[in-house]
């Protein structure tokens, strides 16, 4: 058998059927009207948000990045607990501003901004990471012809990336923000202007737990911000330091120690360089703040056996959960945590696949994982399914659709 994946903390049972926020997942799915189903946590949510207030120095702001998940009654359960919203298009800020949130407290980065997004964008007062001086230059016209004073950040493209992330964002040539060396004379460019200066946004890499590394990427980001501010002569009056913060996914992973990391970035601000004394913190944690307090729940249509091996065949698959599939960037597919969530806690019987609807043979939700009996009717449960999901998928592959979705 192939280990699974460990199911986060927060879930319980109830007369053996997984349950969420105390409700069986069976009810949520009658209430939703069938599977497949993502459900979201709304305690889950709330728990982890104040454990990280805890944990983290209270001069530092948490932002939600949208596109973890942008489900709009996720959003609004959020407004109550973060600071401000980063996004990556025009899109998303529809979105938000459809969810009741004040664009001024959303920030936009993302390379390929079009003219359009960026104008809507300044319109609303939501501040611009710019991610390059061609983009900077698109904006200042914008706003001139809009006649309005537009927020402008720069994104920061640094020479260091965060060791052992899932996704390095930085570090050598990359599409994303200005190079660290031709920053200084961009921010200059910006103060000119007239434009309203915001500060910078450096983000070197996501998905990591090593506590060590992130606090070693956070140490180089403030040097690298303070060092940029002198260069530039220009007071700082922002730092997104970027996310990174990773959730357990696979066998053998280790939660991040947000103890560990609180603590050493509240020792760096009590002594913090001249540049960067009056300046806001803030980071930006997407799969962080919501992946663990979501679950993806499938239904099995059919039991089978192909030569000597066990196929659970569900109506869901890799078109809501592109992940846990092992699509998405994974080198090596591993199984994400995942149970027959109508027999939780139960013994496991007998080792089986559990794959999807679609034709292709890379659509696989676990292999060979060892599980209690399932037969047709049962329900699967596929965790860490809150950030990366139902919108990260191919919903529309072979005319399947999109899940459903639910706050509790």
């Amino acid at each position: 058998m192939k280990p699974l994946g460990p199911i986060p903390a927060g879930f319980g049972a109830i007369d053996g059927v997984l349950a969420v926020d105390g409700r069986k997942v069976t009810d949520l799915v009658a209430e939703a009207g069938g599977t497949p189903l993502f459900v979201y946590s709304s305690a889950m949510l709330s728990a982890r948000m104040g454990a990280l207030r805890a944990a983290m120095p209270k001069r530092l702001s948490i932002h939600y990045a949208v596109k973890a998940n942008p489900y709009a009654p996720l959003l609004r359960h959020m407004v109550s607990l973060v600071d401000g919203f980063d996004i990556a298009s025009g899109g998303e800020l529809a979105i938000v501003k459809e969810a009741g949130i004040n664009p001024e407290k959303v920030s936009f980065a993302g390379p390929g901004k079009r003219d359009a997004e960026i104008e809507i964008a300044i319109a609303a007062g939501v501040t611009l990471n710019l991610e390059s001086e061609g983009e900077a230059e698109r904006a200042f016209a914008i706003a001139d012809r809009l006649g309005v004073i537009p927020q402008l950040a720069v994104r920061v493209n640094p020479d260091f990336d965060l060791k052992g992330s899932g996704m390095k964002m930085g570090g050598g040539a990359k599409p994303f923000g200005v190079d660290a060396a031709r920053v200084p004379a961009l921010v200059r460019r910006i103060m000119a202007t007239g434009a309203n200066w915001r500060g910078f946004h450096i983000f070197a890499g996501s998905q990591a737990l090593d506590a060590g590394a992130i606090i070693e990427t956070q140490a180089q980001t403030l040097a690298l911000a303070a060092r940029l501010a002198d260069e530039a002569g220009a007071v700082l009056p922002k730092c997104n330091l970027g996310g990174g913060f990773g959730i357990p996914y696979f066998p053998g992973d280790e939660p991040l120690d947000i103890a560990a990391v609180g603590a050493a970035l509240d020792e760096r601000f009590a002594n913090l360089p001249a540049a960067l004394k009056d300046t806001a913190f803030c980071i930006e944690l997407g799969r962080y703040l919501v992946g663990e307090a979501g679950v993806y729940l499938a239904s099995v249509v059919d039991r089978k056996e192909s030569h000597g091996e066990v196929y659970l065949v569900t109506d869901g698959g890799l078109h809501h959960q592109l992940a846990a599939s092992g699509n998405f960037g994974t080198v090596v597919r591993r199984n994400y945590p995942s149970a027959i969530a109508t027999r939780f806690g139960a013994a496991a019987e007998e080792e089986a696949n559990i794959v999807g609807c679609l034709c292709t043979p890379l659509d696989r939700l676990a292999d060979k994982g060892g599980f209690p009996r399932a037969d047709v009717g049962d329900l699967v449960a596929v965790f860490c399914a809150g950030a990366y999901g139902a919108t990260a998928s191919p919903a529309m592959f072979l005319g399947q659709g999109p899940a459903r979705e639910i706050l509790v």
